[in-house]
C-alpha cells in the first residue's frame, strides 16, 4: 500500500518557494575566495578556467569552478571540476508529489559546469570524493563511479608539495559528447584505475 506523504506546513512551503535557487555567473577570483570560506577541507585552489554560482533571495550560497586535469591529460579532452562548495544548513525543495528534498546547490553546479564544458569542447568532466562522501549530487548530475584512486602525493625531491590529504579518493566521470561516452564505456578497469 503506497504511503501518504505528510503534508509540509503552509509556512515551510512559503519559505521554500521565497527561496528558490538559481544559477548565476561567477568569476573565478570570486568562486575562489568563497571556497576559501566555505570548502569543508580544500579552501585553497591554484586556480580555475571558469566558474558557476548559485544563489537564494539574493545571496550567494554555492559555487563550483573547473580546471585543467594534471598535465599528463593536457589534449585529451578532459575537464576537471576540482571544488564544488556551499553554505550549510540551506532549506530543501519541493517536487511536484509535495515531497521535499535536500539542496539541489552542488548537483546544480556540477550539471551547469558540465554544460559550460561541453560548450567550450570539452569531451569529458571528472571529479573526486573522500572515502565518507557518497557520490549523491555527483550521480544526479549524470556522473558515473569509475573506482578509486590510488591516493599518495604530489610532492617531488625538485617540486614540494603539502600534501592536504594523500588518501584514496572515489573517481567520477561524465560523458559530454558522443566521443566522450564511447571512449568511457570502452576503457577497461587497468585504464579507468590510470586515468
Amino acid at each position: 500500500m503506497p504511503m501518504t506523504p505528510t503534508p509540509l506546513p503552509p509556512e515551510r512551503i512559503a519559505e521554500i518557494a521565497a527561496g528558490r535557487y538559481s544559477l548565476v555567473p561567477i568569476t573565478t577570483r570570486e568562486a575562489l575566495r568563497f571556497c576559501e570560506r566555505n570548502h569543508r577541507h580544500l579552501p585553497d585552489l591554484q586556480g580555475a578556467l571558469f566558474a558557476a554560482g548559485v544563489e537564494r533571495a539574493g545571496q550567494l550560497v554555492g559555487v563550483a569552478t573547473a580546471g585543467h586535469p594534471a598535465r599528463v591529460w593536457m589534449g585529451t579532452g578532459r575537464i576537471l571540476i576540482s571544488r564544488c562548495a556551499a553554505v550549510p544548513g540551506l532549506p530543501g525543495i519541493i517536487d511536484s508529489a509535495g515531497d521535499e528534498h535536500a539542496a539541489p546547490v552542488s548537483t546544480m553546479l556540477y550539471a551547469a559546469l558540465c554544460r559550460a564544458s561541453k560548450a567550450l569542447g570539452w569531451h569529458e568532466a571528472w571529479t573526486y570524493t573522500l572515502p565518507g562522501e557518497d557520490g549523491r549530487s555527483i550521480r544526479a548530475a549524470g556522473f558515473t563511479y569509475m573506482g578509486t584512486t590510488a591516493g599518495g602525493d604530489w610532492d617531488r625531491d625538485g617540486r614540494p608539495r603539502e600534501t592536504v590529504d594523500p588518501a584514496s579518493k572515489g573517481r567520477w566521470a561524465r560523458g559530454l559528447t558522443p566521443y566522450g561516452c564511447a571512449r568511457l564505456v570502452s576503457q577497461s578497469e587497468d585504464e579507468r584505475l590510470a586515468a
